[in-house]
């Protein structure tokens, strides 16, 4: 599963409409271009592809202000509405998730009710120790993983993952159930997105140089 189409929806759904300059913006903000494959090129196609499968409704708005086609906005149709939650549930509750997708997740994970996203972390932690149990019963030799050589430290190192990741998310369940976050329909919600024109600290070069030299916010170097 692709963290990118989940990253991209969210990040169009958070601005109501946004164009493919905000949604990069945003996503170099939270350090996604870091931790997930939310490059440049990955989120144009994205845009343009999710379009074309109906996710998202495409409008072209004012011509870019250096010249050339209109620059294109992006809102969620009914059915990226759907695949939006269908990804971010998976994302939360699955536990054999790369880590790019439960970061997205997490990242999202207020645009649920409270109650939802406390039952979503509480499948991952019983999923991880499951999980732990299946492969250590079947893969531990009676006299311990020592006779397996250091083949045996795959072994510590899939259980440690197993444990490590469900005490983190037992953490978050905890951080949850005692109040921590404004969840949907509790009020107005943290806001995770850069409004239009504000300076993106986090920017890679290319970014930076894109925003600063097209007056509508990088149409130059905007998927069309």
């Amino acid at each position: 599963m692709s963290a990118i189409r989940l990253l991209v929806l969210g990040a169009v759904r958070q601005h109501g409409r946004a164009h493919g300059y905000q949604v990069r913006n945003d996503l170099e903000y939270w350090g996604a271009h870091e931790w997930s494959n939310a490059k440049p090129g990955s989120i144009y196609h994205a845009l343009k592809q999710m379009a074309k499968q109906g996710l998202l409704r495409a409008h072209d708005i004012a011509p870019s202000t250096v010249g050339g086609p209109p620059r294109t906005e992006y809102e969620l149709t009914a059915a990226g509405e759907t695949e939006y939650f269908a990804l971010l549930r998976a994302a939360l509750s699955q536990y054999d998730q790369k880590i790019d997708m439960l970061s997205a997740g997490i990242g999202f994970v207020v645009d649920l009710p409270r109650a939802e996203a406390v039952a979503l972390l509480k499948e991952r932690v019983r999923a991880l120790r499951e999980w732990r149990g299946t492969v250590t019963g079947y893969y531990t030799p009676e006299g311990g993983t020592a006779q397996l050589g250091h083949i045996g430290e795959i072994m510590h190192m899939w259980v440690h993952a197993a444990d490590s990741g469900a005490a983190w998310t037992q953490g978050l369940i905890e951080r949850i159930e005692g109040g921590a976050y404004v969840f949907a329909g509790e009020g107005e919600p943290f806001v995770g997105v850069l409004a239009e024109g504000q300076e993106n600290p986090y920017a890679t070069t290319d970014a930076k140089e894109a925003g600063g030299g097209a007056g509508d916010g990088g149409a130059a170097t905007e998927t069309r």
